[in-house]
C-alpha cells in the first residue's frame, strides 16, 4: 500500500511560491555549464536562462530543486513516471534486487525476474516473444532489424523499404531517425539515413482528414506494397508530432492495408503504452494485433532504462536453423534485461493491478481535459486532449503562427516554473503529460500554472 502523499498545494501554499530568479542554484549550475551536454538543448540559450533548475528529489507528483522549491511534474519526467516519484513498492523492489545482483548479461544467460516479466508481457499483449533493450529508440531499432531480417529469411528478398506517417517520431538512433518525419529534429541527418516512404497523417481525428490520408495510404500500398518490409506507426496519438490524433478506425484501416499487401505492422507504444490513453495499450482501442510492439518509458514506472520489442512466434521461427545458416539475430545490448530495471518493471505491473491504476484513469483523464480547456487566452489556438496527454497550441490572435525566433512556446514553458510546475513545449505547442496518478485538484493547479505563464509571456487575457 502506498504511503500517504504530501497534501496537495493550496492557494495559500502554491508550489514554487518561494521562486526568486536570483535564487537559481549557484553551486551546481556553473559546474553543469562547464561539464554537461544536455539533450535537445541549445547551449548558448541554456547557459543564459535564469529559470534553470537542478532537481534534487521527488515525492508523488512533485519535484524539488536544490533550494527546496517544489513543482508539479507536468512532464512525468519525460512521459515515463506514471506512478509518482518514490513509490514505496518500486523502491522496495529495486532495493531487494540490489541485495541479490545488480546486473547479469542475457547473452547466453537468463535470470528469474526477466523470465517472469516476459511471461507477463506476453499475457498482456497476446504476442509471444520479448526482446529487451534500453530505450524507446532501441526498441524500434530492434523491430526494424528483426522485420527486415525476417523478410529476407522468409524468401521475400525484394522487401527492403519501410513506411511511416508524416510528423512521426520514433527515437534518435539512426534507424529510428530514418523513420522520423519531424524536419527540425531529423533534417540535418538525412544524408546518413535510409529513405522511408510517407503516409500523410491527420492533424486531428476528423473523418474528412482521415479519409484523405487513407486514400493516399491506399495509393502508396498499391504502388509500393511489394517493396515494403513494415508499416511503423504510433497508435492514436503522435506525441512528439504535437499531439496529432487519429481514430481507432483509422489505425485499423492502415493495419488492414498493410496486411493485404503482406507488410509487417510495427506499433510504437513507447509514449502511449501502460495506460497513457486510458487502456493498458492503445492498440486495445482499435482491436489490432501487430507483428511487433515497441515498449519503453513507463515500463519501469519511470525508474530505470528498459525497453521491450515484442513479436510473434511465427517471426521468431524465421530465425531458427543450424548456426551455420547464420539465421541468428545478431543484435544485443550490454544491459539487456538488466535485473534492477526488470525488478522495477515487475513491481510496476504489480502496482497497476493492486492500486487499480487503469480503473481510476477515467476520472483523472477527464479532470485533466477539463482543466486544460478552462485555460483561456486570445493566443490559444487549440486545446488537444486524449487520456493523460494534453497540449495547448499557441498562435497569434488571428490564428497565424508566431515567428519562430520569438520562441513563444519555450518562453511559456520556462515561465510555468515560476508558477510551480514543469512542462515542455514542442515549438509553440505546450505539452502536458503528468503522471497517471495526478489527482484532479493537482491537474487544475497544473493547468492554472500554464495559464498564468501564457499571460506572463503574451499579456493577460482580456477576458
Amino acid at each position: 500500500m502506498r504511503r500517504p502523499r504530501r497534501p496537495p498545494v493550496t492557494s495559500q501554499d502554491p508550489p514554487g511560491a518561494s521562486w526568486v530568479a536570483a535564487q537559481v542554484p549557484k553551486r551546481w549550475l556553473p559546474r553543469d555549464y562547464a561539464a554537461l551536454w544536455h539533450p535537445f538543448t541549445q547551449a548558448d540559450e541554456w547557459e543564459k536562462q535564469t529559470e534553470n533548475l537542478v532537481i534534487e528529489r521527488g515525492d508523488g507528483v512533485y519535484l524539488f530543486d536544490t533550494d527546496g522549491r517544489r513543482y508539479l511534474d507536468g512532464t512525468a519526467s519525460l512521459w515515463c513516471n506514471v506512478l509518482g516519484h518514490r513509490h514505496p513498492r518500486l523502491d522496495a523492489a529495486v532495493r531487494d534486487q540490489l541485495g541479490r545482483i545488480a546486473h547479469t548479461t542475457m547473452l547466453g544467460l537468463s535470470h528469474p525476474g526477466v523470465i517472469e516479466h516476459a511471461e507477463r508481457l506476453t499475457a498482456l499483449t497476446g504476442l509471444d516473444r520479448v526482446f529487451y533493450s534500453d530505450s524507446g529508440s532501441t526498441a524500434v531499432e530492434v523491430a526494424l532489424k528483426m522485420a527486415f531480417q525476417a523478410k529476407q529469411q522468409l524468401g521475400e528478398t525484394g522487401r527492403t523499404r519501410f513506411v511511416a506517417l508524416t510528423d512521426a517520431y520514433h527515437g534518435d538512433t539512426v534507424g529510428s531517425v530514418s523513420l522520423g518525419g519531424i524536419e527540425l529534429f531529423h533534417g540535418i541527418y538525412r544524408p546518413l539515413l535510409f529513405e522511408a516512404l510517407r503516409i500523410p497523417s491527420p492533424e486531428r481525428a476528423a473523418a474528412g482528414e482521415e479519409a484523405v490520408c487513407l486514400a493516399a495510404a491506399q495509393s502508396l500500398f498499391e504502388r509500393h506494397g511489394a517493396e515494403l518490409v513494415a508499416l511503423v506507426v504510433e497508435p492514436l496519438v503522435q506525441g512528439a508530432g504535437g499531439m496529432r490524433t487519429h481514430t481507432p478506425a483509422f489505425l485499423r484501416a492502415l493495419v488492414d492495408l498493410a496486411r493485404a499487401h503482406g507488410v509487417f505492422v510495427v506499433v510504437d507504444e513507447v509514449a502511449t503504452g501502460f495506460g497513457r490513453l486510458g487502456t493498458m495499450f492503445a492498440i486495445e482501442q482499435a482491436s489490432v494485433k501487430p507483428d511487433f510492439l515497441c515498449l519503453a518509458k513507463a515500463i519501469t514506472g519511470g525508474y530505470l532504462p528498459l525497453a521491450a520489442t515484442l513479436t510473434t512466434e511465427a517471426i521468431y521461427d524465421a530465425f531458427r536453423g543450424p548456426y551455420t545458416e547464420h539465421r541468428t539475430f545478431f543484435h544485443g545490448h550490454t544491459y539487456t534485461g538488466n535485473p534492477l530495471a526488470i525488478a522495477a518493471a515487475n513491481a510496476t505491473l504489480d502496482a497497476y493491478a493492486d492500486e487499480r491504476v487503469l480503473e481510476r484513469l477515467p476520472v483523472r483523464a477527464t479532470a485533466l481535459g477539463t482543466a486544460l480547456r478552462a485555460v483561456t487566452h486570445p493566443c490559444i489556438k487549440e486545446v488537444r486532449h486524449a487520456g493523460m496527454m494534453g497540449a495547448i497550441v499557441l498562435a497569434e490572435a488571428d490564428g497565424s503562427p508566431f515567428v519562430a525566433a520569438a520562441r513563444v512556446g519555450h518562453r511559456v514553458s520556462l515561465a510555468t516554473r515560476r508558477h510551480g510546475a514543469i512542462v515542455r513545449n514542442l515549438g509553440d505547442t505546450v505539452m502536458v503529460m503528468p503522471p497517471l496518478v495526478m489527482e484532479p485538484a493537482e491537474s487544475a493547479l497544473l493547468a492554472q500554472a500554464v495559464g498564468s505563464a501564457i499571460a506572463d509571456v503574451l499579456g493577460p487575457s482580456a477576458g
